[in-house]
C-alpha cells in the first residue's frame, strides 16, 4: 500500500475512511465512559480464556496452535488496516495542504522570533507576569468542549479537516498510559480519542486536539502534532490559543538547539519566564513516572511506527517543525 498513497488518499482517507470514522463516533460518542477500554478488557479475557483452554495443544499439535493464533491477529490487523490503519499509507500532509516541505535554518529561526513574540503578547494579554506560568481555569471536560470551535474555524480554511461529530473522553487507563510515557491514544476499533486525564498542565487541549486528528484520519504523529497546533490556534479561546502558540514554539525551540546553539543561547532569554516555566512543569510530570517499562514500550511503539510507513519511528515527530515553518512563512500571527 505504500507505494499508492494518491490511491488511499482518494479511495481510503477522503473516502471510506471518513464514513466508518462518523459511524464509530455517532455508535459511542455519547456514551460518558469508554467503550474501547471495555473492548480491550474484554479482549483480554477472552484470550486468557482460549489460552488455559488450549495450552496442552502445545504438546499434541503445537503447529496447528500457532497457525490458529496466527490467523487470529492476521484477522484482528486486517480490521485495523480497514477501520484507520490504511492512514498510515496517505500522501503525506504538506502535499495535501500545499505546502513545502524543505526550510532553512534561517526561515526556521525566524519563525521562532515570531513565535516567541506572540507567546509572550498572548501571556501577558491573559493578565499574567511574565515570570508565572500561566494556568489554565478550564476542567478537562471543559477543554474537550472548547476543543470543537477550533476546528469549526480551522474548517473554513482546510475543509478536509472538518470535525463531526465528537468522541473524546478520559481514558480509563490513564495511570498505565503515563507510566508507558503517553498523553493518550485513538482507539480505531470504537473511534474514541482517549486523553491521559493525569495530564494537568497546557498540553491537555493539545492532546485532546491531537487525538481528534487521528480520529480524522491523520495516522503520522507528526502530522497529528501539526493539526492539533493548527486547532488549537484557530480556538477563540486565548488560552487555547497560547497553548498551541507555546506548544509549537517548543518543537521549533528544540529544532534550532540541535542546528544551532548559539542561535538558541541568544533565544532562550527572549521567552517569557512563565512559558518555560509550563515547559518545566511538564518535564517533572514525566520524570516522576520514569520507569524501565516506559523504555520497552516506546522501543516497541518505534519499531511499530516504522512498520507503518514511518520510517524515522518516533523520530519523525520532527516533520512537525517544517510543517510549522512553511505553513507561517506567508501568514501574520
Amino acid at each position: 500500500m505504500r507505494h499508492f498513497p494518491e490511491f488511499i488518499e482518494r479511495y481510503y482517507s477522503q473516502g471510506i475512511f471518513p464514513l466508518l470514522s462518523k459511524i464509530s463516533r455517532y455508535l459511542f460518542g455519547w456514551i460518558p465512559f469508554s467503550i474501547g477500554d471495555i473492548f480491550y478488557i474484554l479482549i483480554g479475557i477472552v484470550a486468557l480464556r482460549w489460552l488455559y483452554k488450549n495450552v496442552r495443544r502445545l504438546k499434541r499439535e503445537p503447529v496447528r496452535f500457532f497457525i490458529d493464533i496466527a490467523a487470529t491477529l492476521s484477522l484482528v490487523y486486517f480490521v485495523f488496516n480497514l477501520l484507520w490503519g490504511f492512514n498510515y499509507y496517505r500522501m503525506p500532509l504538506h502535499e495535501t495542504l500545499a505546502l513545502e516541505r524543505d526550510y532553512t535554518t534561517e526561515q526556521l529561526i525566524e519563525t521562532t522570533k515570531r513565535l516567541i513574540a506572540k507567546s509572550n503578547a498572548l501571556h501577558r494579554e491573559l493578565g499574567f507576569e511574565d515570570s508565572t506560568k500561566v494556568t489554565l481555569p478550564y476542567s478537562q471536560q471543559e477543554i474537550f468542549d472548547m476543543s470543537d470551535n477550533g476546528y469549526k474555524n480551522l474548517e473554513k480554511e482546510f475543509p478536509q479537516l472538518a470535525y463531526h461529530p465528537k468522541s473524546i473522553k478520559k481514558s480509563g487507563w490513564s495511570l498505565g498510559l503515563t507510566y508507558m510515557g503517553y498523553s493518550g491514544y485513538y482507539n480505531p476499533f470504537s473511534g474514541e480519542a482517549q486523553v491521559n486525564n493525569l495530564i494537568k498542565t497546557y498540553k491537555f487541549s493539545v492532546v485532546s486536539c491531537h487525538e481528534q486528528a487521528h480520529q480524522i484520519g491523520y495516522a503520522a504523529e507528526n502530522e497529528a502534532n501539526f493539526v492539533a497546533t493548527l486547532a488549537t490556534l484557530h480556538n477563540d479561546n486565548t488560552y487555547i490559543k497560547y497553548t498551541g502558540y507555546i506548544f509549537a514554539l517548543r518543537y521549533c525551540v528544540n529544532e534550532i538547539a540541535r542546528r544551532d546553539m548559539e542561535a538558541y543561547e541568544a533565544l532562550l532569554p527572549t521567552i517569557n519566564f512563565g512559558i518555560l516555566e509550563s515547559y518545566r512543569e511538564m518535564r517533572e510530570f514525566w520524570a516522576s513516572y520514569q520507569n524501565p517499562f516506559e523504555d520497552i514500550s516506546k522501543a516497541f511503539w518505534d519499531q511499530f511506527l516504522k512498520a507503518n510507513n514511518q520510517s524515522k519511528g518516533i523520530m519523525s515527530y520532527s516533520y512537525m517543525v517544517a510543517l510549522v515553518v512553511n505553513y507561517f512563512e506567508d501568514k501574520p500571527f
